[in-house]
Protein backbone atom coordinates (compact mmCIF):
# COMPACT_ATOMS: atom_id res chain seq x y z
CA UNK A 1 0.00 0.00 0.00
CA UNK A 2 1.43 3.36 -1.02
CA UNK A 3 0.36 6.78 0.20
CA UNK A 4 1.91 9.82 -1.47
CA UNK A 5 2.12 13.00 0.59
CA UNK A 6 2.27 16.40 -1.10
CA UNK A 7 4.16 19.14 0.77
CA UNK A 8 3.90 22.90 0.44
CA UNK A 9 6.63 25.47 0.87
CA UNK A 10 4.82 27.06 3.82
CA UNK A 11 6.68 26.81 7.15
CA UNK A 12 9.42 24.65 5.65
CA UNK A 13 12.39 26.98 6.11
CA UNK A 14 14.03 25.30 9.10
CA UNK A 15 13.37 21.70 8.11
CA UNK A 16 14.02 22.25 4.41
CA UNK A 17 17.33 23.95 5.20
CA UNK A 18 18.31 21.03 7.39
CA UNK A 19 17.42 18.52 4.67
CA UNK A 20 19.61 20.45 2.26
CA UNK A 21 22.51 20.30 4.69
CA UNK A 22 22.07 16.58 5.06
CA UNK A 23 21.83 16.21 1.30
CA UNK A 24 25.11 18.07 0.80
CA UNK A 25 26.84 15.72 3.21
CA UNK A 26 25.87 12.73 1.08
CA UNK A 27 28.61 11.57 -1.27
CA UNK A 28 26.28 9.38 -3.31
CA UNK A 29 26.17 10.46 -6.96
CA UNK A 30 22.70 11.71 -8.04
CA UNK A 31 22.45 9.26 -10.93
CA UNK A 32 23.18 6.34 -8.59
CA UNK A 33 20.53 7.49 -6.12
CA UNK A 34 17.95 8.04 -8.86
CA UNK A 35 18.60 4.60 -10.32
CA UNK A 36 18.28 2.99 -6.90
CA UNK A 37 15.11 4.92 -6.14
CA UNK A 38 13.60 3.73 -9.41
CA UNK A 39 14.46 0.17 -8.43
CA UNK A 40 12.93 0.72 -5.00
CA UNK A 41 9.68 1.90 -6.48
CA UNK A 42 9.56 -1.19 -8.68
CA UNK A 43 10.09 -3.44 -5.69
CA UNK A 44 8.25 -1.75 -2.88
CA UNK A 45 5.72 0.84 -3.96
CA UNK A 46 3.74 -0.70 -6.80
CA UNK A 47 0.06 -0.93 -5.88
CA UNK A 48 -3.29 -1.18 -7.62
CA UNK A 49 -5.19 2.01 -8.30
CA UNK A 50 -8.20 3.05 -6.26
CA UNK A 51 -11.48 4.56 -7.40
CA UNK A 52 -12.71 7.93 -6.16
CA UNK A 53 -12.89 8.06 -2.38
CA UNK A 54 -16.26 8.92 -0.87
CA UNK A 55 -16.25 10.05 2.78
CA UNK A 56 -18.72 8.27 5.04
CA UNK A 57 -19.60 11.04 7.44
CA UNK A 58 -21.39 8.88 10.00
CA UNK A 59 -18.51 6.44 10.55
CA UNK A 60 -16.31 7.19 13.56
CA UNK A 61 -12.64 6.37 13.88
CA UNK A 62 -12.76 2.78 15.15
CA UNK A 63 -9.83 1.22 16.93
CA UNK A 64 -8.83 -2.42 17.00
CA UNK A 65 -6.03 -4.23 18.84
CA UNK A 66 -3.82 -7.02 17.53
CA UNK A 67 -3.86 -9.98 19.94
CA UNK A 68 -0.24 -11.01 19.38
CA UNK A 69 1.51 -7.61 19.57
CA UNK A 70 -0.96 -5.34 21.36
CA UNK A 71 -0.59 -2.77 18.56
CA UNK A 72 -3.71 -0.71 17.89
CA UNK A 73 -5.03 0.15 14.43
CA UNK A 74 -7.22 2.98 13.19
CA UNK A 75 -8.62 4.12 9.85
CA UNK A 76 -6.59 6.75 8.02
CA UNK A 77 -9.14 9.53 8.17
CA UNK A 78 -12.46 8.19 6.90
CA UNK A 79 -10.80 6.04 4.25
CA UNK A 80 -10.85 2.26 4.49
CA UNK A 81 -7.07 2.07 4.99
CA UNK A 82 -6.12 0.63 8.40
CA UNK A 83 -2.85 1.91 9.83
CA UNK A 84 -1.02 1.16 13.05
CA UNK A 85 -1.43 3.88 15.68
CA UNK A 86 2.35 4.13 15.77
CA UNK A 87 4.45 4.37 12.60
CA UNK A 88 8.19 4.54 12.00
CA UNK A 89 9.66 7.62 10.33
CA UNK A 90 13.02 7.80 8.54
CA UNK A 91 13.80 11.53 8.64
CA UNK A 92 17.44 12.23 9.65
CA UNK A 93 18.08 8.60 10.68
CA UNK A 94 17.94 6.40 7.54
CA UNK A 95 20.92 7.11 5.28
CA UNK A 96 22.25 9.70 7.70
CA UNK A 97 22.42 9.39 11.46
CA UNK A 98 22.38 5.58 11.62
CA UNK A 99 23.92 2.69 9.68
CA UNK A 100 21.96 0.46 7.32
CA UNK A 101 22.28 -2.37 9.85
CA UNK A 102 20.68 -0.30 12.60
CA UNK A 103 17.95 0.80 10.17
CA UNK A 104 17.16 -2.85 9.46
CA UNK A 105 17.07 -3.60 13.18
CA UNK A 106 14.67 -0.72 13.79
CA UNK A 107 12.34 -1.78 11.00
CA UNK A 108 12.39 -5.37 12.24
CA UNK A 109 11.48 -4.32 15.78
CA UNK A 110 8.70 -2.10 14.49
CA UNK A 111 7.29 -4.72 12.12
CA UNK A 112 7.38 -7.48 14.73
CA UNK A 113 5.64 -5.09 17.16
CA UNK A 114 2.73 -4.72 14.77
CA UNK A 115 3.74 -1.48 13.04
CA UNK A 116 2.56 -1.48 9.42
CA UNK A 117 3.18 2.21 8.61
CA UNK A 118 6.62 3.39 7.46
CA UNK A 119 7.18 7.01 6.41
CA UNK A 120 9.89 8.46 4.16
CA UNK A 121 10.38 11.25 1.60
CA UNK A 122 12.22 11.83 -1.65
CA UNK A 123 14.50 14.39 0.02
CA UNK A 124 15.53 12.37 3.09
CA UNK A 125 19.29 11.82 2.87
CA UNK A 126 19.14 12.91 -0.80
CA UNK A 127 16.96 9.91 -1.68
CA UNK A 128 18.97 7.30 0.21
CA UNK A 129 16.29 6.86 2.90
CA UNK A 130 13.82 5.60 0.29
CA UNK A 131 16.43 3.23 -1.11
CA UNK A 132 17.31 1.78 2.30
CA UNK A 133 13.65 1.38 3.22
CA UNK A 134 12.90 -0.51 0.00
CA UNK A 135 16.02 -2.66 0.26
CA UNK A 136 15.14 -3.76 3.79
CA UNK A 137 11.60 -4.67 2.79
CA UNK A 138 12.91 -6.73 -0.11
CA UNK A 139 15.58 -8.41 2.03
CA UNK A 140 13.14 -9.32 4.81
CA UNK A 141 10.63 -10.74 2.34
CA UNK A 142 7.71 -9.07 4.08
CA UNK A 143 4.40 -9.26 2.22
CA UNK A 144 3.95 -5.96 0.43
CA UNK A 145 0.22 -6.13 1.15
CA UNK A 146 0.99 -6.04 4.89
CA UNK A 147 2.73 -2.64 4.70
CA UNK A 148 1.67 0.96 4.28
CA UNK A 149 4.49 3.13 2.88
CA UNK A 150 4.11 6.90 2.84
CA UNK A 151 6.49 9.16 0.94
CA UNK A 152 6.52 12.91 0.41
CA UNK A 153 7.08 14.95 -2.75
CA UNK A 154 8.20 18.56 -3.08
CA UNK A 155 11.93 19.24 -2.84
CA UNK A 156 13.12 16.93 -5.63
CA UNK A 157 16.33 17.58 -7.55
CA UNK A 158 18.34 20.69 -8.40
CA UNK A 159 16.65 21.54 -11.71
CA UNK A 160 13.63 23.83 -11.71
CA UNK A 161 11.50 21.10 -13.28
CA UNK A 162 12.48 18.66 -10.53
CA UNK A 163 11.12 20.74 -7.64
CA UNK A 164 7.62 21.50 -6.51
CA UNK A 165 4.43 19.59 -7.04
CA UNK A 166 3.33 20.42 -10.57
CA UNK A 167 4.05 22.53 -13.61
CA UNK A 168 2.62 25.70 -12.10
CA UNK A 169 2.52 24.58 -8.46
CA UNK A 170 -1.19 25.33 -8.08
CA UNK A 171 -3.66 23.18 -6.20
CA UNK A 172 -5.76 22.13 -9.20
CA UNK A 173 -2.70 20.67 -10.93
CA UNK A 174 -1.58 18.98 -7.73
CA UNK A 175 -4.94 17.21 -7.46
CA UNK A 176 -4.78 16.25 -11.14
CA UNK A 177 -1.23 14.93 -10.73
CA UNK A 178 -2.09 12.87 -7.65
CA UNK A 179 -5.19 11.48 -9.32
CA UNK A 180 -3.00 10.43 -12.26
CA UNK A 181 -0.50 8.77 -9.89
CA UNK A 182 -3.30 6.73 -8.30
CA UNK A 183 -4.95 5.84 -11.60
CA UNK A 184 -1.59 4.63 -12.92
CA UNK A 185 -1.24 2.28 -9.95
CA UNK A 186 1.74 4.05 -8.38
CA UNK A 187 -0.18 4.82 -5.17
CA UNK A 188 -3.53 4.03 -3.61
CA UNK A 189 -4.13 7.21 -1.62
CA UNK A 190 -2.66 10.67 -1.36
CA UNK A 191 -2.44 13.22 1.39
CA UNK A 192 -0.86 16.54 2.30
CA UNK A 193 1.90 17.69 4.62
CA UNK A 194 2.05 21.11 6.25
CA UNK A 195 -0.89 22.39 4.24
CA UNK A 196 -3.24 24.94 5.74
CA UNK A 197 -6.87 23.96 6.36
CA UNK A 198 -7.90 26.34 3.58
CA UNK A 199 -5.56 24.67 1.07
CA UNK A 200 -6.79 21.20 1.99
CA UNK A 201 -10.40 22.31 1.63
CA UNK A 202 -9.61 23.84 -1.75
CA UNK A 203 -8.01 20.58 -2.90
CA UNK A 204 -11.11 18.67 -1.83
CA UNK A 205 -13.39 21.13 -3.66
CA UNK A 206 -11.32 20.86 -6.85
CA UNK A 207 -11.44 17.07 -6.67
CA UNK A 208 -15.21 17.09 -6.30
CA UNK A 209 -15.68 19.66 -9.06
CA UNK A 210 -13.62 17.75 -11.64
CA UNK A 211 -14.39 14.19 -10.47
CA UNK A 212 -10.87 13.57 -9.17
CA UNK A 213 -9.48 11.97 -6.02
CA UNK A 214 -9.20 14.15 -2.88
CA UNK A 215 -6.58 13.82 -0.12
CA UNK A 216 -7.31 11.48 2.80
CA UNK A 217 -4.84 12.77 5.41
CA UNK A 218 -2.66 15.65 6.53
CA UNK A 219 0.78 15.15 8.08
CA UNK A 220 1.18 17.67 10.87
CA UNK A 221 3.56 18.35 13.75
CA UNK A 222 1.90 17.47 17.05
CA UNK A 223 3.26 17.26 20.57
CA UNK A 224 2.77 18.69 24.05
CA UNK A 225 3.94 22.14 22.91
CA UNK A 226 2.38 22.20 19.42
CA UNK A 227 -1.40 21.70 19.50
CA UNK A 228 -3.40 24.30 17.56
CA UNK A 229 -3.60 22.70 14.12
CA UNK A 230 -4.31 19.12 15.17
CA UNK A 231 -6.75 19.94 17.95
CA UNK A 232 -8.66 22.84 16.38
CA UNK A 233 -8.29 22.92 12.59
CA UNK A 234 -8.05 19.26 11.55
CA UNK A 235 -11.06 17.91 13.52
CA UNK A 236 -13.32 20.18 11.49
CA UNK A 237 -11.82 18.85 8.25
CA UNK A 238 -12.23 15.28 9.50
CA UNK A 239 -15.94 15.72 10.15
CA UNK A 240 -16.56 17.71 6.96
CA UNK A 241 -14.50 15.86 4.33
CA UNK A 242 -12.94 12.85 6.09
CA UNK A 243 -9.31 14.04 6.19
CA UNK A 244 -7.39 12.33 8.99
CA UNK A 245 -4.28 13.37 10.90
CA UNK A 246 -0.94 11.57 10.67
CA UNK A 247 1.29 13.35 13.15
CA UNK A 248 5.06 13.60 13.52
CA UNK A 249 7.64 14.72 16.08
CA UNK A 250 5.75 13.56 19.21
CA UNK A 251 8.89 14.29 21.25
CA UNK A 252 9.51 17.68 19.60
CA UNK A 253 12.82 16.65 18.02
CA UNK A 254 13.92 15.14 21.32
CA UNK A 255 13.08 18.15 23.50
CA UNK A 256 10.43 16.14 25.38
CA UNK A 257 12.76 13.18 25.90
CA UNK A 258 14.25 14.84 28.98
CA UNK A 259 17.82 14.78 27.67
CA UNK A 260 17.98 18.57 27.49
CA UNK A 261 16.90 19.23 31.07
CA UNK A 262 20.40 20.38 32.05
CA UNK A 263 21.58 21.89 28.77
CA UNK A 264 22.68 20.39 25.45
CA UNK A 265 24.75 17.17 25.80
CA UNK A 266 27.70 16.84 23.41
CA UNK A 267 26.38 13.64 21.86
CA UNK A 268 22.85 14.95 21.28
CA UNK A 269 21.28 15.98 17.98
CA UNK A 270 21.10 19.62 19.08
CA UNK A 271 24.89 19.68 19.44
CA UNK A 272 25.39 19.06 15.71
CA UNK A 273 26.24 22.03 13.51
CA UNK A 274 23.27 21.54 11.19
CA UNK A 275 20.92 21.58 14.21
CA UNK A 276 21.83 25.03 15.46
CA UNK A 277 18.16 26.01 15.15
CA UNK A 278 17.23 23.24 17.61
CA UNK A 279 19.89 24.31 20.08
CA UNK A 280 18.67 27.90 19.93
CA UNK A 281 15.13 26.72 20.60
CA UNK A 282 16.24 24.69 23.64
CA UNK A 283 18.35 27.41 25.29
CA UNK A 284 15.80 30.17 24.64
CA UNK A 285 13.56 31.51 27.40
CA UNK A 286 10.61 29.57 25.99
CA UNK A 287 12.77 26.44 25.85
CA UNK A 288 13.65 26.79 29.53
CA UNK A 289 9.97 27.18 30.40
CA UNK A 290 9.21 23.99 28.48
CA UNK A 291 11.88 22.07 30.39
CA UNK A 292 10.35 23.22 33.67
CA UNK A 293 6.95 21.98 32.56
CA UNK A 294 8.47 18.62 31.62
CA UNK A 295 9.88 18.33 35.14
CA UNK A 296 6.37 18.94 36.48
CA UNK A 297 5.02 16.19 34.20
CA UNK A 298 7.55 13.61 35.41
CA UNK A 299 5.59 12.70 38.58
CA UNK A 300 2.56 11.89 36.42
CA UNK A 301 4.66 9.57 34.27
CA UNK A 302 6.07 7.91 37.39
CA UNK A 303 2.59 7.41 38.81
CA UNK A 304 1.45 5.75 35.59
CA UNK A 305 4.54 3.53 35.55
CA UNK A 306 5.99 4.90 32.33
CA UNK A 307 8.74 7.17 31.08
CA UNK A 308 8.23 10.79 30.04
CA UNK A 309 8.60 9.95 26.30
CA UNK A 310 6.00 7.19 26.64
CA UNK A 311 3.64 9.61 28.36
CA UNK A 312 4.16 12.18 25.59
CA UNK A 313 3.47 9.66 22.79
CA UNK A 314 0.42 8.24 24.60
CA UNK A 315 -0.84 11.81 25.05
CA UNK A 316 -0.73 12.25 21.27
CA UNK A 317 -2.56 8.94 20.75
CA UNK A 318 -5.31 9.85 23.22
CA UNK A 319 -6.58 12.25 20.54
CA UNK A 320 -9.15 10.18 18.63
CA UNK A 321 -8.70 12.35 15.55
CA UNK A 322 -5.10 11.17 15.17
CA UNK A 323 -4.86 8.14 12.90
CA UNK A 324 -1.17 7.46 13.53
CA UNK A 325 1.83 8.97 15.31
CA UNK A 326 5.17 8.70 13.50
CA UNK A 327 8.13 7.81 15.69
CA UNK A 328 11.71 8.78 14.92
CA UNK A 329 14.30 6.58 16.61
CA UNK A 330 18.06 6.24 16.27
CA UNK A 331 18.53 3.19 18.55
CA UNK A 332 16.62 -0.05 19.13
CA UNK A 333 16.29 0.80 22.83
CA UNK A 334 14.69 4.14 22.05
CA UNK A 335 12.22 2.58 19.63
CA UNK A 336 11.24 -0.17 22.06
CA UNK A 337 10.66 2.45 24.76
CA UNK A 338 8.49 4.62 22.51
CA UNK A 339 6.47 1.63 21.26
CA UNK A 340 5.63 1.00 24.90
CA UNK A 341 3.34 4.04 24.76
CA UNK A 342 0.63 1.69 23.47
CA UNK A 343 0.47 0.16 26.95
CA UNK A 344 0.12 3.60 28.52
CA UNK A 345 -2.79 4.69 26.29
CA UNK A 346 -5.52 2.97 28.40
CA UNK A 347 -4.25 4.93 31.41
CA UNK A 348 -4.82 8.29 29.72
CA UNK A 349 -8.08 9.03 31.52
CA UNK A 350 -9.81 12.39 31.37
CA UNK A 351 -8.43 13.08 34.85
CA UNK A 352 -4.84 12.46 33.70
CA UNK A 353 -5.34 14.58 30.57
CA UNK A 354 -6.72 17.43 32.69
CA UNK A 355 -3.70 17.17 34.98
CA UNK A 356 -1.41 17.52 31.98
CA UNK A 357 -3.41 20.46 30.61
CA UNK A 358 -3.18 22.25 33.97
CA UNK A 359 0.61 21.99 33.80
CA UNK A 360 0.99 22.90 30.13
CA UNK A 361 -1.59 25.71 30.13
CA UNK A 362 -1.60 25.81 26.33
CA UNK A 363 -4.84 24.08 25.41
CA UNK A 364 -6.17 25.72 22.22
CA UNK A 365 -9.82 26.68 21.94
CA UNK A 366 -11.95 26.63 18.82
CA UNK A 367 -14.54 29.24 17.85
CA UNK A 368 -17.19 26.81 19.09
CA UNK A 369 -15.57 26.81 22.54
CA UNK A 370 -15.62 30.60 22.66
CA UNK A 371 -19.30 30.71 21.62
CA UNK A 372 -20.26 28.27 24.35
Amino acid sequence: MQVSIACTEHNLKSRNGEDRLLSKQSSTAPNVVNAARAKFRTVAIIARSLGTFTPQHHISLKESTAKQTGMKYRNLGKSGLRVSCLGLGTWVTFGGQISDEVAERLMTIAYESGVNLFDTAEVYAAGKAEVILGSIIKKKGWRRSSLVITTKLYWGGKAETERGLSRKHIIEEIVRAMTHVINQGMAMYWGTSRWSAMEIMEAYSVARQFNMIPPVCEQAEYHLFQREKVEVQLPELYHKIGVGAMTWSPLACGIISGKYGNGVPESSRASLKCYQWLKERIVSEEGRKQQNKLKDLSPIAARLGCTLPQLAVAWCLRNEGVSSVLLGSSTPEQLIENLGAIQVLPKMTSHVVNEIDNILRNKPYSKKDYRS
